[in-house]
């Protein structure tokens, strides 16, 4: 089975309040939705969670092939080898998105404009803000 998923990071204030959007579609159909809030982080880190829990869904819903769409560059670069991994934080998530995309018979991920992205960028955006909903006070 071939999907396509598009997935997004995205912090306020990065660092910030962060959360992760991501839409797997298989054919012209949707077939998952994520939305979450992540807590505080950068937004390179929840860009790399996001393509990470892309790759996971995908891998249970039984995908065998799987074409992704960031709009990282970053993420892209890096993951594509065009750019080292020098940050830290990032190291350990590079190594296991690398090893997720092993388990696939074929896996691609391509840089899009943020605009092309929408909505996975809604969803990431979506995370964070139910996040802040449900934090606030049950009693003033």
């Amino acid at each position: 089975m071939k999907v396509t998923i598009f997935s997004d990071g995205a912090s306020r204030n990065n660092p910030g309040e962060a959360g992760i959007g991501i839409v797997i579609n298989h054919g012209k159909k949707t077939v998952l939705e994520v939305s979450e809030y992540l807590g505080r982080t950068t937004n390179n880190i929840a860009e790399y969670l996001a393509f990470i829990r892309g790759l996971e869904e995908a891998l249970l819903l039984g995908a065998t092939e799987a074409e992704c769409f960031a709009d990282s560059e970053l993420l892209v670069k890096q993951i594509k080898g065009e750019y080292r991994v020098k940050n830290e934080g990032l190291i350990p998530l590079y190594f296991h998105a690398k090893s997720l995309i092993k388990k696939f018979a074929h896996c691609s991920l391509h840089y899009i404009p943020r605009e092309k992205n929408g909505l996975a960028d809604e969803l990431a955006n979506k995370g964070i803000d139910n996040s802040t909903a449900r934090s606030l006070p049950l009693f003033d």
